[in-house]
Protein backbone atom coordinates (compact mmCIF):
# COMPACT_ATOMS: atom_id res chain seq x y z
CA UNK A 1 0.00 0.00 0.00
CA UNK A 2 1.18 3.54 -0.58
CA UNK A 3 0.14 6.45 0.45
CA UNK A 4 0.34 9.98 -1.46
CA UNK A 5 -0.48 13.14 -1.64
CA UNK A 6 -4.33 13.57 -3.89
CA UNK A 7 -3.85 15.43 -7.11
CA UNK A 8 -6.92 16.66 -9.20
CA UNK A 9 -7.41 13.77 -11.04
CA UNK A 10 -8.18 11.70 -8.12
CA UNK A 11 -11.13 13.55 -7.34
CA UNK A 12 -13.33 11.06 -8.54
CA UNK A 13 -12.00 8.09 -6.51
CA UNK A 14 -11.90 9.82 -3.73
CA UNK A 15 -15.47 10.84 -3.94
CA UNK A 16 -16.45 7.34 -4.72
CA UNK A 17 -14.68 6.41 -1.77
CA UNK A 18 -15.91 9.09 0.55
CA UNK A 19 -19.60 8.43 -0.53
CA UNK A 20 -19.73 4.31 0.15
CA UNK A 21 -17.73 4.54 3.23
CA UNK A 22 -20.14 7.73 4.81
CA UNK A 23 -23.63 5.98 3.41
CA UNK A 24 -22.48 2.53 5.06
CA UNK A 25 -20.66 3.76 8.14
CA UNK A 26 -23.61 6.31 8.87
CA UNK A 27 -26.29 4.03 8.01
CA UNK A 28 -28.71 4.54 11.41
CA UNK A 29 -26.98 7.47 12.13
CA UNK A 30 -27.48 10.34 10.00
CA UNK A 31 -30.46 10.86 8.49
CA UNK A 32 -31.65 8.12 5.24
CA UNK A 33 -32.29 11.39 3.36
CA UNK A 34 -29.40 13.39 4.00
CA UNK A 35 -26.84 9.76 3.14
CA UNK A 36 -29.36 9.28 -0.16
CA UNK A 37 -28.13 13.34 -1.19
CA UNK A 38 -24.36 12.72 -0.25
CA UNK A 39 -23.56 11.43 -3.90
CA UNK A 40 -20.83 11.23 -6.20
CA UNK A 41 -21.29 14.22 -8.24
CA UNK A 42 -21.60 16.75 -5.16
CA UNK A 43 -18.57 15.26 -3.45
CA UNK A 44 -16.21 15.40 -6.74
CA UNK A 45 -17.20 19.08 -6.76
CA UNK A 46 -15.80 19.50 -3.01
CA UNK A 47 -12.60 17.73 -3.46
CA UNK A 48 -12.01 19.47 -6.59
CA UNK A 49 -12.36 22.72 -4.56
CA UNK A 50 -10.34 21.38 -1.44
CA UNK A 51 -7.27 20.21 -3.81
CA UNK A 52 -7.33 23.47 -5.45
CA UNK A 53 -7.06 25.61 -1.75
CA UNK A 54 -4.35 26.06 -0.04
CA UNK A 55 -6.02 24.93 3.56
CA UNK A 56 -5.70 21.45 4.51
CA UNK A 57 -3.60 18.31 3.12
CA UNK A 58 -5.34 15.47 1.43
CA UNK A 59 -3.51 12.34 1.51
CA UNK A 60 -4.76 8.94 0.06
CA UNK A 61 -3.64 5.25 0.19
CA UNK A 62 -3.72 3.52 -2.79
CA UNK A 63 -2.91 -0.06 -4.32
CA UNK A 64 -2.88 -1.34 -7.15
CA UNK A 65 -4.22 1.58 -8.70
CA UNK A 66 -6.83 1.71 -7.00
CA UNK A 67 -7.97 4.36 -4.13
CA UNK A 68 -8.43 2.79 -0.97
CA UNK A 69 -9.06 5.23 1.70
CA UNK A 70 -7.80 8.57 2.23
CA UNK A 71 -7.16 11.33 5.40
CA UNK A 72 -7.72 14.83 5.73
CA UNK A 73 -5.56 16.96 8.05
CA UNK A 74 -4.53 20.39 8.99
CA UNK A 75 -4.42 23.09 11.54
CA UNK A 76 -7.26 23.00 14.18
CA UNK A 77 -10.38 24.63 12.94
CA UNK A 78 -11.58 25.04 16.82
CA UNK A 79 -11.74 28.17 18.81
CA UNK A 80 -11.15 26.80 22.31
CA UNK A 81 -7.90 25.26 21.51
CA UNK A 82 -4.46 26.45 20.83
CA UNK A 83 -4.48 26.46 17.36
CA UNK A 84 0.32 26.58 17.22
CA UNK A 85 0.08 23.54 19.21
CA UNK A 86 -2.91 21.62 18.16
CA UNK A 87 -3.12 19.55 14.21
CA UNK A 88 -7.01 18.24 13.51
CA UNK A 89 -7.89 15.08 11.80
CA UNK A 90 -10.72 16.67 9.54
CA UNK A 91 -11.54 13.60 8.30
CA UNK A 92 -10.79 9.67 7.90
CA UNK A 93 -12.28 7.53 5.10
CA UNK A 94 -11.90 3.85 3.87
CA UNK A 95 -13.59 2.12 1.41
CA UNK A 96 -16.20 -0.46 2.81
CA UNK A 97 -14.16 -3.29 1.34
CA UNK A 98 -11.06 -2.62 2.95
CA UNK A 99 -12.64 -1.67 6.44
CA UNK A 100 -10.56 -3.67 9.24
CA UNK A 101 -7.70 -4.29 7.04
CA UNK A 102 -5.01 -1.82 8.53
CA UNK A 103 -5.68 0.47 5.71
CA UNK A 104 -7.41 3.47 8.37
CA UNK A 105 -4.55 2.97 11.02
CA UNK A 106 -2.23 3.54 8.31
CA UNK A 107 -3.70 6.61 6.76
CA UNK A 108 -4.22 7.51 11.10
CA UNK A 109 -0.72 6.85 11.55
CA UNK A 110 0.36 8.65 9.05
CA UNK A 111 -1.34 11.57 9.54
CA UNK A 112 0.20 12.02 12.94
CA UNK A 113 3.50 11.53 12.10
CA UNK A 114 2.48 14.82 9.09
CA UNK A 115 1.19 16.95 12.05
CA UNK A 116 4.33 16.03 14.35
CA UNK A 117 6.47 16.94 11.67
CA UNK A 118 4.10 20.56 11.15
CA UNK A 119 5.27 21.10 14.83
CA UNK A 120 1.76 20.13 16.30
CA UNK A 121 1.67 18.37 19.62
CA UNK A 122 -1.63 16.90 19.93
CA UNK A 123 -4.55 15.97 17.19
CA UNK A 124 -7.98 16.52 17.99
CA UNK A 125 -10.68 14.77 16.03
CA UNK A 126 -14.55 14.77 15.63
CA UNK A 127 -16.96 11.69 15.62
CA UNK A 128 -20.67 11.36 15.66
CA UNK A 129 -21.47 10.38 18.99
CA UNK A 130 -23.78 7.11 18.11
CA UNK A 131 -20.60 6.11 15.54
CA UNK A 132 -19.51 3.76 17.82
CA UNK A 133 -17.61 1.66 15.35
CA UNK A 134 -15.60 5.10 14.66
CA UNK A 135 -15.30 6.07 18.44
CA UNK A 136 -13.85 2.54 19.01
CA UNK A 137 -11.54 3.20 16.05
CA UNK A 138 -9.84 6.04 17.60
CA UNK A 139 -10.19 5.08 21.29
CA UNK A 140 -8.02 1.76 20.32
CA UNK A 141 -5.33 4.32 18.81
CA UNK A 142 -4.96 5.90 22.11
CA UNK A 143 -7.79 8.77 21.42
CA UNK A 144 -9.51 9.98 24.46
CA UNK A 145 -12.63 12.14 24.98
CA UNK A 146 -11.96 15.43 26.42
CA UNK A 147 -15.03 16.83 27.50
CA UNK A 148 -16.40 18.63 24.61
CA UNK A 149 -19.47 18.38 22.14
CA UNK A 150 -20.77 20.22 19.37
CA UNK A 151 -24.17 19.42 17.30
CA UNK A 152 -23.71 19.22 13.34
CA UNK A 153 -26.78 20.09 11.71
CA UNK A 154 -27.78 17.32 8.80
CA UNK A 155 -31.60 17.70 8.22
CA UNK A 156 -31.42 17.10 12.21
CA UNK A 157 -29.33 17.92 14.74
CA UNK A 158 -26.70 15.20 15.39
CA UNK A 159 -24.15 15.28 18.64
CA UNK A 160 -20.87 14.97 18.07
CA UNK A 161 -17.76 14.35 20.16
CA UNK A 162 -14.18 15.44 20.01
CA UNK A 163 -11.29 13.48 20.55
CA UNK A 164 -7.95 14.31 21.67
CA UNK A 165 -5.00 12.60 21.78
CA UNK A 166 -0.28 13.59 21.81
CA UNK A 167 1.43 13.50 19.56
CA UNK A 168 4.93 11.86 19.24
CA UNK A 169 7.62 14.48 18.33
CA UNK A 170 8.80 14.29 14.87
Amino acid sequence: MNIRRAKPEDVLALAKVHVAAWQAGHAGIVPESRLRHFTVAKREAVFRQLLSQDEGETWLAEEGGDVLGFVILGACRDEDVDAFQTGEIWGLYVAPEHWRKGVGRRLQDFAEERLAAKGYAEAILWVFEANLNGRKFYEALGYALDDVSKEMELCESLPCVRYRRALKPA
